[in-house]
């Protein structure tokens, strides 16, 4: 009897499932059982026979056509058969997301990829949907790619060369023919294209388009953070041209047809450093006692007219992008800094909303349209703190953005701290209507003349950055609620409830420190949420809390559907305070000119693709912006190798835990094996390591002292050496 093993010797469970996937890959096209049999490799008699009787059987079900005697080909639409995206995790296995079929994703196994990348558009055929049994995927075919162009750094060989990524979900390094590599030198940052994945290839076949420079170096590295998201870091010359020839001056057949406002009390408060001005202030004390304040935002629509190469520009950027050490601007300077700027002493065409409010801030007045303003003051948001905190109206040189003391004229004063009343009765009545309030730390860096990490700051918002969000709040909330009303077609930002889920996950972590969330209905939530976020406000715990929170909440975006605004507590909620810096607005401003002059409803088709075009973008900056972040602390903690810090154990996984350090947030892992004075696990009941000689637990919110092991400026990432636990805790 021969030894050799049968290659179907018993039937396989899936055998079917193999000819679904053979004929679904070659849609339309029909199949004998002899032609199966070659493709599956099989020539023996046993195995032979059980494709014929599984084509038999899958005709019978339905799932195939038998298009003509023994000839067979898969369903044009079978139920097995889905499209949607891929997740790729970072070990080379993936999910599929298919949010309308499935409820869980539907896991890829690495060998059932087939060339499909993280992002990409993709058929899949589904089996094990039995109950009980986790569905997993095979890609049938890639729909689309999400992209083609990777960021990496080249490995030249004598006839040809890689480029690998140190993007986690890139499985794959890209195989560049010599004749593609171009100027690229060994070791280059590069941007290479995919162009082909030839069938037999272990490796995408691509070209480089782009040299960025050497790896560390600075501006090889902000460039490739923009390059990895698709973002542009300079417009195209004839953008600039176009820019440039634009009429910036005020005319006054132009006033005419504005409301006249240069003559009310107006004035603008921005960060120190801030370029762009681009809403601004007004206050008017009215005879009957209210007040009268204007939102004036700067009128960016009246010089961007749609159809021209610079509104497509615009388009196309969604954003401006706001890098640790620079800004990549949604429109050239020309407008962004100087035309559209309201700079104090210019007159400046404005889109205004102007509310008539009471004594204890309730809106009894609104109008909204086209200004002409004129701004008598520029403060920093230090310098309005200061009159807020000690009603004084003599600024100190060292808060003073011009570095020298002066004095706040009275009726500005006036002014100031009238407003900061209404935005604090406004703000109040927000959050006792369940409004959430993040006010999460912001890590900020003091960098050189070479952009050079020297020190790391925290922002927080106080009176006056709150000053300034109610008002814009309540222009975006009353815009968006005119329209509304009306029933046409908007742009809305919209921001629905948390998923359960998650907030059940977020109770289990934080209830080892002893915090809880109530459950019992929505205001309940979102008050206890609030109580969560006032309650750890300066604890040791404060960043990984706030951080965890946030990310239990939905993502904000931008939609025609409107289901309100939870995070705020708005029924209706816009983005019009912006248009400098975000294309979402611009679209509002031209839509409420449109609605004002008696226009009928636009398409929501055409603005709703607009909607996810922006969402998608501001996606891309925010992750751009994250990932600059991590670069400068990364920076930083290269030059403090030698140095011990305090940190707190903000993750725990089977291969380490991850640190912040307390001092300036940055965030390293230290390896499980190298935490020597015990041999640990994961316990992920506890999310802890657990020592198994002494019993020893390291677990989330411990303090840790640390030093850095290792800062990779490439891959955005720190090590930690483990030294100690903090036992004075």
């Amino acid at each position: 009897m021969s030894n050799t093993p049968k290659k179907f010797g018993k039937k396989e469970k899936d055998f079917s499932g193999k000819i679904q996937k053979i004929l679904a890959t070659h849609a339309n096209k029909a199949f004998n059982y002899k032609q199966i049999a070659a493709i599956l490799d099989v020539d023996d008699t046993k195995s032979r026979n059980e494709i014929i009787k599984d084509l038999k059987i899958l005709a019978s079900q339905k799932k195939i056509i038998e298009s003509e005697p023994g000839k067979y080909l898969v369903k044009a639409i079978s139920k097995d058969y889905y499209e949607g995206t891929i997740d790729m995790t970072s070990r080379k296995t993936a999910y599929f997301i298919c949010k309308d079929e499935f409820a869980e994703d539907v896991f890829i196994p690495t060998n059932n990829l087939n060339r499909a990348l993280d992002g990409d558009t993709v058929k899949v055929y589904v089996y094990n949907r039995r109950k009980g049994k986790r569905p997993e995927g095979e890609v049938i075919e890639v729909v689309e790619r999400k992209k083609t162009e990777f960021v990496g750094v080249i490995d030249i060989q004598k006839n040809f060369a890689f480029v690998s990524t140190a993007n986690a979900k890139m499985y794959t390094d890209i195989f560049i023919p010599k004749d593609k590599i171009g100027e690229a030198e060994q070791g280059d940052v590069v941007i290479a294209k995919i162009e082909d994945w030839p069938k037999k290839a272990d490796s995408p076949f691509g070209s480089i388009i782009k040299v960025l420079g050497k790896p560390g170096e600075h501006d090889t590295e902000i460039h490739a953070i923009l390059a990895e998201y698709g973002l542009p870091y300079d417009f195209p010359v004839e953008v600039e041209v176009f820019a440039q020839k634009l009429d910036t001056e005020i005319h006054p057949e132009e006033i005419a047809k504005r409301r006249d406002m240069r003559d009310t009390l107006t004035f603008t408060i921005d960060p120190k450093d801030a370029k762009d001005f681009d809403d601004a202030l007004s206050f008017k004390i009215l005879e009957n006692g209210n007040y009268e304040i204007g939102i004036h935002i700067a009128d960016v629509s009246y010089y961007l007219e749609e159809g021209t190469i610079l509104d497509d520009e615009a388009y196309q950027r969604g954003t401006s992008v706001y890098l640790v050490d620079r800004v990549v601007p949604m429109l050239p300077e020309v407008l962004s800094n100087f035309a559209c700027s309201l700079r104090p002493h210019e007159e400046k065409y404005t889109f205004s909303a102007i509310f008539e409010l009471t004594e204890k801030a309730v809106l009894v007045n609104q109008w909204f349209g086209r200004t002409v303003i004129y701004s008598d003051q520029r403060f920093a948001y230090e310098e309005a703190q200061y009159i807020i905190e000690t009603k004084d109206k003599t600024i100190p040189a060292e808060i003073s953005i011009t570095g020298e003391a002066y004095v706040v004229p009275d009726p500005i004063v006036t002014a100031t701290l009238k407003l900061d009343d209404l935005a604090k009765i406004l703000r109040n009545k927000r959050m006792a209507d369940g409004a959430i309030s993040f006010d999460k730390v912001e890590v900020k860096f003091n960098l050189d003349e070479n952009a050079e990490p020297i020190g790391v700051y925290f922002k927080q918002s106080k009176d006056a950055n709150h000053l300034i969000e109610e008002f814009m709040l309540l222009a975006n909330k009353k815009v968006a609620e005119f329209i509304g009303k009306q029933k046409k077609t908007f742009v809305y930002r919209i921001h629905d409830e948390p998923n359960e889920d998650k907030l059940i996950n977020l109770q289990g972590i934080i209830s080892k420190f002893g915090y809880s969330i109530n459950f019992k209905s929505k205001k309940d939530i979102s008050q206890s949420l609030n109580r969560l976020l006032e309650n750890v406000n300066g604890k040791k715990e404060q960043n990984l809390v706030d951080t965890l929170t946030i990310r239990s909440m939905s993502k904000a975006k931008y939609s025609t559907h409107n289901i309100g605004h939870y995070g705020l507590a708005f029924e209706y909620y816009s983005h019009f305070t912006s248009p400098i810096r975000r294309y979402p607005d611009v679209m509002v401003h031209r839509l409420l000119q449109y609605y004002l002059d008696g226009g009928n409803s636009v398409s929501e088709e055409v603005y709703e693709e607009k909607c996810g075009h922006a969402s998608n973008m501001e996606g891309l900056a925010t992750s751009a912006e994250r990932d600059s972040v991590k670069y400068m602390q990364v920076k930083y903690m290269q030059d403090h190798k030698d140095q011990e810090f305090l940190g707190v154990i903000s993750g725990v996984t089977e291969w380490g835990i991850y640190v912040e350090i307390m001092e300036n947030k940055c965030e390293g892992m230290c390896r499980i094996r190298e935490i020597k004075d015990d041999y640990y696990t994961f316990d992920d009941k506890q999310y802890a390591l657990v020592g198994e000689v002494s019993g020893n637990i390291l677990q989330l919110g411990d303090e840790v002292f640390v030093k850095v092991k290792n800062a990779d400026l490439v891959k955005k990432q720190l090590d930690f050496h483990f030294i100690r636990r903090n036992e004075q805790e």
